[in-house]
């Protein structure tokens, strides 16, 4: 839990009321490697934090090669498939842990609890959905302004570990080529 309170933090000041209220609400989920956690038409009823490992959204197809992969989530990023979550309707894509993955969560009802109850609550709530609306924000233009090659060497740059961690299968998708294309960037970078 001191990883979660640790980036919180960062975001704003907590009493020790809103902090011990809002750390009531949270369990401690692990998820194991390749494990799809929240399935497609799924109502997403979590906000999670990632305490270790990668997440992967993605939207399934019924030939596996031609899944759209579409994020990413790493150690000491929230994670859900938000727009789910907010509007309590099923989910459009599916949430994978690429590792074994630690989450720390909370339910959409303890988060409305957390809402009402503490002074920082819809703060913290609104700061997250900002950032998460930065992400892909983000994602979206590089989509629109970037070449394949300045997206991969963009994403080699800032998440090196996505490398590492991640089949290049799901990186290609990520990056919007197919895996021979990404296979063409690597061997001339």
């Amino acid at each position: 839990m001191e990883q979660i309170k640790a980036h919180l933090d960062q975001i704003a000041t907590l009493s020790k009321f809103d902090w011990e209220f809002f750390m009531s609400k949270l369990h401690r989920r692990v998820i194991p490697k390749k494990t799809v956690f929240l399935k497609l038409n799924e109502i997403e009823n979590h906000i999670s934090f990632i305490e270790s490992g990668v997440v992967r959204l993605y939207i399934p197809k019924e030939n596996p090669e031609k899944e759209i992969t579409f994020g990413f989530s790493f150690e000491n990023q929230f994670i859900s498939a938000y727009d789910s979550f907010l509007t309590q309707k099923p989910s459009a894509y599916e949430l994978q842990a690429l590792t074994e993955t630690t989450l720390v969560s909370i339910s959409y009802n303890d988060l409305q609890d957390v809402y009402k109850t503490t002074q920082i609550g819809n703060l913290i709530g609104r700061l997250t959905a900002e950032r998460l609306f930065l992400i892909k924000s983000k994602r979206e233009q590089n989509l629109l302004n970037l070449s394949a090659e300045e997206r991969y060497m963009k994403l080699f740059k800032d998440r090196p570990e996505l490398l590492k961690e991640v089949p290049l299968k799901y990186v290609s998708s990520y990056i919007g080529v197919t895996a021979q294309a990404l296979s063409r960037i690597r061997k001339r970078l």
